[in-house]
């Protein structure tokens, strides 16, 4: 394998240079695409919009393994400042997250499966759209993925500043955050600021009920739990005279836990509709579900575990890691199908891939195309054996 990656580099980097945006990624789904079916994958375009799957059967077909490796390809509405030679070409968009390095990586480790992997069973190589917000693993879903292509185990990898290159990190059970996103319109009585008498201020209101929000967290979850609960954003008014008519707050609520997930719905939305009327305004509540909290089926990260120490050594492998606040839509196919998400050191310390992702500064390491492609060949050989 060590005599191609200098071809994954510069496809990596080439990637990097051309982004694009959830469901946007019709140039990299072509690439991909194109690559599989020449190393003799069946391959099937369009699935979930832009998505991408690469099927190899290989073997006697005795063992009846069917496994599933995905990458994400979408990048972000960002401007890059890295400074690399493979800056991004399209203003405002650039890969911040490192899809560009985890597509590289499948696809080095697909050639190498093609041209000599030892194994038995249906490979099954997943090309993602959309995972930036977008949902691209539930639209690949709805669209038929696990139907078409059934997998009794799938398995994912991403990068992550701060950890060691190359140094792999394992966690069982919930490991990335849920995500919901809540939009609350507050309607009053506008006036003038001078007689408030007269007016029902949804300014006061959005004030109070931010204030509230701080108590969900600190009065409502199991202090051995994690939830976070951050109002981002509150619009109200344009003038220091006028008492507006209405007010709105952006707020982002997170967890490890489906129950605290369940129960900070409740009690937002409880609060929210309390603070309100007890200020004489009304509130609308916009309450989106995004992604669900990932978790890590135990054999499935154990046998992941097992993997990494064989390729790293035990040195170079966390078996438990810490939890993310992040959140990963890989989420929803973990929910369907037993597997782990692991995640591969892109640099610690004053290193350049120390940068954290989703920042204009940031670019993948790429030392870890190497490295992430073994690490699926070797756990593809594993899982697939009669």
């Amino acid at each position: 394998m060590a005599g191609r990656v200098g071809e994954f580099i510069r496809l990596r980097r080439d990637i990097h240079s051309q982004p694009e945006l959830a469901f946007e990624e019709h140039r990299t789904a072509a690439l991909v695409a194109d690559r599989l079916e020449a190393w003799g994958y069946a391959v099937e375009r369009g699935i979930g919009g832009t998505g991408v799957v690469g099927q190899l059967v290989r073997g006697s077909g005795l063992s009846g393994k069917r496994l599933g490796l995905r990458a994400d390809m979408d990048a972000l509405p960002i401007e890059e400042a890295s400074g690399a030679g493979w800056s991004s070409q399209r203003r405002g968009v650039m890969h911040a997250c490192g899809h560009d390095g985890h597509t590289a990586i499948l696809l080095c480790a697909a050639r190498a499966l093609a041209e000599d992997g030892d194994f038995d069973g249906t490979l099954n190589l997943i090309f993602q759209p959309a995972e930036e917000g977008g949902g691209g693993a539930l639209r690949m879903m709805e669209d038929g993925l696990f139907e078409r292509y059934p997998c009794d185990a799938v398995f994912a990898m991403h990068n992550m500043p701060g950890l060691k290159q190359g140094h792999l990190q394992f966690r069982e059970g919930a490991s990335m955050a849920s995500s919901d996103y809540v939009s609350v319109t507050l309607t009053g009585f506008g006036g003038h600021g001078a007689m408030p008498h007269h007016a029902a201020d949804p300014v006061v209101a959005a004030a109070s009920i931010v204030m509230a929000l701080q108590s969900v967290v600190s009065r409502n979850v199991d202090p051995m739990q994690m939830a976070v609960v951050t109002v981002g954003a509150v619009h109200a008014g344009k003038a220091n005279n006028v008492i507006p008519h209405t007010a709105t707050l952006e707020i982002s609520v997170r967890a490890l836990d489906r129950g605290v997930r369940a129960l900070l719905e409740q009690r937002i939305k409880a609060l929210i509709t309390a603070q309100a009327e007890s200020l004489g305004v009304s509130a609308q509540i916009d309450w989106r579900k995004g992604y669900s909290v990932l978790v890590n089926t135990p054999a499935e990260t154990q046998f992941a575990r097992e993997v990494g120490i064989a390729l790293r050594g035990a040195e170079r492998v966390t078996l438990q890691g810490a939890a993310l606040s992040g959140s990963e839509d890989f989420a929803f196919m973990l929910e369907r199908v037993p597997g782990s998400y692991l995640l591969i050191g892109n640099g610690d310390g004053s290193s350049a891939g120390a940068c954290m992702v989703h920042n204009p500064g940031y670019d993948f390491n790429d030392d870890n195309i190497a490295i992430g492609a073994a690490y699926w060949k070797l756990l593809a050989e594993r899982f697939l054996v009669a």
